[in-house]
């Protein structure tokens, strides 16, 4: 996720009220925060924690001397909050769209969402919402990137992800650092979806053990399926709200598609032999506003990882990302999608020896 502190501490346009909480969270979260060094010298610092620290660094050097990411303070500190998650987004639609609301910001550009380092100050704003007819989810963050403006520490929100999630996570906010267009979130978070993939992959292949790279390829297909299901709703929904029916069977029609929408997440769950990592999606009733960013995070990454391929180095590939970065969204997004095309299958050529044509007289 990017550039959510730096969306709310720069702005200017924010009430007052909402600029001191993002600026007293950010503050709070660097001034807690110590050096990896500290905490491995602190005696009472427990076993588990200097395990997850340790793979934390090993981590940031793969990406910092393999996939030439940012070697900055980001990541060198550790701050343990005593709260679920870091802070937490709420995300507005109308009733009968799935059109986000957006929230513009020096910086950070419009994004879809606004952030907030208290759960009930962000509940507050999401009842103001509702109270105006929106729909709205209020979701956990666990992490985020202030796009180099500050040193982004570990955080005890995300410390203890499995190895390969904890890498995927770090790289993917270190990739926001590399390239970031304001008020493109398509194109920033498909992008640093991308990186953190490829990232991945070749990290356990470096560094993964059988173990691991089974249990990163279950988180993979499960994470796959999720998603798969939330786009089909949300395709369903489209065409709904794009329909001639009346404002009420399109409401009548969007209850009962969320109702669907968990009864398949159930059999779901059950196919994964019970996994329950994506209950919390389930944890607030359900609305346009959870499916309102599903493609924000995947319609690029094909395209990108199709550049990759053709850069074959990550120095080229950024370079070329940033390149594209330049263009304006229109033609930025264009040339994403060539990219993501499949390219045309070239006609069997069959090519014949001499020896076989004379020996057919052909």
């Amino acid at each position: 996720m990017a550039a959510a502190a730096a969306a709310m501490m720069l702005s200017s346009c924010t009430s007052l009220s909402y600029y001191t909480q993002a600026a007293q969270g950010q503050l709070e979260l660097l001034t807690d925060s110590r050096s990896i060094d500290a905490w491995l010298a602190d005696p009472s610092t427990n076993t588990k924690l200097r395990h997850r620290l340790e793979a934390a660094r090993q981590i940031r050097r793969y990406a910092i001397q393999e996939m030439k990411l940012p070697d900055n303070g980001s990541y060198t500190n550790f701050t343990n909050i005593k709260r679920p998650y870091v802070l937490w987004n709420v995300v507005a639609t109308p009733e009968l769209s799935l059109k986000p609301l957006q929230w513009c910001f020096p910086v950070a550009g419009c994004v879809n969402y606004r952030g907030y380092y208290s759960k009930q100050e962000a509940q507050a704003y999401a009842k103001q919402l509702r109270s105006q007819g929106h729909d709205v989810e209020v979701g956990g963050v666990s992490a985020y990137s202030t796009l180099g403006w500050f040193s982004d520490p570990l955080i005890s929100t995300f410390i203890h992800y499995p190895d390969a999630e904890l890498a995927r996570l770090i790289f993917h906010e270190l990739a926001h650092q590399v390239v970031y267009v304001p008020g493109d979130s398509k194109f920033n978070e498909s992008f640093a979806s991308a990186v953190e993939q490829a990232g991945v992959e070749g990290w356990l292949e470096r560094f993964g053990n059988q173990a691991m790279v089974e249990s990163f390829e279950r988180y993979t297909v499960r994470k796959k399926d999720f998603m798969a299901l939330l786009v089909r709703y949300r395709g369903e929904l489209e065409n709904t709200y794009a329909s001639d029916m009346s404002r009420d069977e399109k409401r009548a029609t969007k209850a009962r598609l969320f109702m669907a929408l968990k009864d398949d997440y159930q059999v779901l769950k059950a196919n994964w032999g019970g996994y329950a990592g994506y209950d919390r999606f389930f944890a607030e009733p359900l609305s346009n506003a959870h499916l309102a960013s599903i493609a924000t995070y995947n319609d690029f990454v094909p395209a990108f990882r199709a550049l990759l391929r053709k850069e074959r180095s990550w120095t080229a590939f950024y370079k070329s990302v940033n390149r594209i970065a330049k263009l304006d969204k229109t033609e930025r997004h264009r040339v994403l999608a060539r990219l993501a095309a499949p390219a045309p299958t070239a006609p069997l050529v069959v090519q014949r020896t001499m020896g076989e044509v004379a020996s057919t007289g052909k």
